[in-house]
């Protein structure tokens, strides 16, 4: 059980990574088999890259390697290195959390308004679904990343990487 909760989002993105290969293929057999192409297709893959970026994201904030600029933080001494850490992890956090109280708002209008999807005319909010849980799967992760790093934050996005 440890297991699944460390490896959630690796789980989940392989799942969605097999199933949009899966839809992918399948397509592209169709198109050339029959000269027509699977509407749906298009519609999956693009929720599926959504799904995809929003729990990479998730795997990237646990490791340390999220996108971030060094320069100025490497060349200050270790006291200001460690305020300006603790400063972009509260700022992550509060991004993070708007995000997922966002994206839960937009999940709750969809489900309020009844809207379907264009190609396969299910309920659109099936494919907002995820997302709020996503978000916060990465500020978890994100916290967990800054709680590791939290003694010496110039060591933290190698040094946390493999713990």
């Amino acid at each position: 059980m440890r297991f699944l909760l460390d490896e959630a989002e690796k789980i989940i993105c392989a799942v969605i990574f097999l199933g949009m290969t899966a839809v992918g293929f399948a397509n592209v057999c169709v198109r050339y088999l029959t000269n027509y192409s699977l509407a749906a297709s298009e519609e999956l893959l693009t929720n599926g890259f959504l799904l995809l970026t929003v729990f990479g994201a998730a795997i990237a904030a646990r490791r340390g390697e999220h996108l971030a600029v060094t320069l100025l933080t490497e060349a200050l001494p270790r006291p200001a290195r460690r305020a300006l850490f603790f400063l972009a992890t509260g700022l992550s956090v509060v991004l993070l959390a708007m995000s997922a109280w966002f994206s839960w708002a937009a999940l709750t209008n969809l489900i309020g308004n009844g809207m379907r999807s264009y190609a396969l005319q299910i309920p659109a909010w099936y494919y907002q679904a995820a997302v709020p849980f996503g978000f916060a799967l990465i500020l978890i992760r994100y916290l967990q990343y800054a709680w590791r790093g939290r003694h010496d934050p110039g060591d933290a996005p190698d040094g946390v990487a493999d713990v």
